[in-house]
């Protein structure tokens, strides 16, 4: 089949959240239908929420029954030999209308131990951000379990938690571990391992539609918190028609790609690449293959296709694992 692969686009999964608004329709597109509509997940393979191809031959097939088939072709010959025919990554896009809850990640070994699951290193990139917009991100200065739990049980964490102004561009890399929270006003793209684990530390006492809380995650989260302070911010060149490395971790290299009018790239079949378009329009031009992509599109262009065009004045995001 991999001759018959070309660049694929998949049907969002759109999650309605109790932080969640509008702006994936009003920003980036997305077929909302809610007012609360929080998460777009653009690629997927987490079981109930696997991704479906939306675009060409390919339309109506699964991202794992395109995997099982040919995994070489879709993943990459280093990928495959490393995950197998699991895909190792979640891209999302998220609305912040209010403040997400406070929440951390474990790492792969809690992960596995307790839940069989990857941990979640993850990267944010702020695509909106209203004024005033910030997030919390670790510790203000080193912690330890026993004041974390008075600041908890007084609800004051806050208080010893760090927050960051955040505007358009501004890049975050959370280590498993660290605890975080996206602030109301902004939107983001999220890259991140496969997983939806997610302890929940504090919401702020919010109660849903039915003036229920939500489910909280104290006992669970205290042998995963990090309890240092953290540098999350990250800087990146922004020189045009380069892949400008942000994030390069051992779950994937994430790069800033400014693109002007014409950019051949050649890929060597080690890996996936998946773009996605953070402002402006470009297409990709493959072996007679063309199709144009705009501001909240995400692109996965197989491994197997290892030589391209990118035409357009575009702000893009790529992705792939070393």
């Amino acid at each position: 089949m991999s001759q018959n692969l070309y660049p694929l686009q998949f049907e969002p999964i759109l999650k309605e959240r109790i932080w969640g608004g509008e702006k994936l329709k009003t920003i980036l597109n997305k077929p909302i239908v809610s007012k609360i509509t929080g998460e777009s997940w653009e690629l997927s393979t987490v079981e109930g929420d696997v991704s479906v191809v939306a675009n060409g031959d390919l339309k109506g097939k699964s991202l794992m029954d395109l995997i099982n088939e040919t995994p070489d072709a879709i993943l990459g010959t280093k990928v495959y030999e490393r995950f197998g025919k699991q895909f190792p990554l979640l891209f999302k896009y998220l609305d912040a209308r209010e403040d997400l809850s406070i929440q951390v990640h474990p790492n792969d070994k809690l992960a596995k131990e307790r839940h069989n699951s990857f941990g979640k290193t993850e990267m944010w990139y702020v695509t909106q951000a209203d004024a005033d917009a910030r997030i919390i991100v670790g510790f203000k200065e080193d912690s330890n379990k026993e004041e974390y739990l008075k600041h908890l049980h007084d609800n004051t964490l806050v208080s010893i938690l760090d927050d960051v102004k955040a505007k358009p561009g501004d890049v975050f890399f959370l280590e498993t571990g660290t605890v975080h929270a996206i602030g109301a006003g902004l939107v983001v793209a999220e890259i991140q391992q496969t997983s939806d684990i997610t302890y929940r530390l504090y919401d702020f006492d919010r109660v849903d539609a039915q003036g229920n809380k939500r489910e909280l995650h104290v006992d669970l989260a205290l042998d995963a918190i990090n309890y240092n302070k953290v540098d999350t911010q990250k800087k990146y060149e922004t020189k045009v028609n380069t892949s400008n490395t942000v994030v390069n971790c051992p779950y994937f290299t994430a790069n800033f790609l400014p693109l002007e009018n014409t950019l051949e790239v050649a890929k060597n079949g080690e890996t996936f690449t998946v773009y996605m378009c953070i402002e402006g329009q470009f297409e990709i031009e493959y072996n007679g293959f063309k199709q144009a992509y705009k501001k909240g599109d995400t692109i996965l262009v197989p491994a197997a296709i290892n030589a391209f065009n990118l035409n357009g004045k575009a702000s893009i995001l790529e992705i792939y694992i070393s």
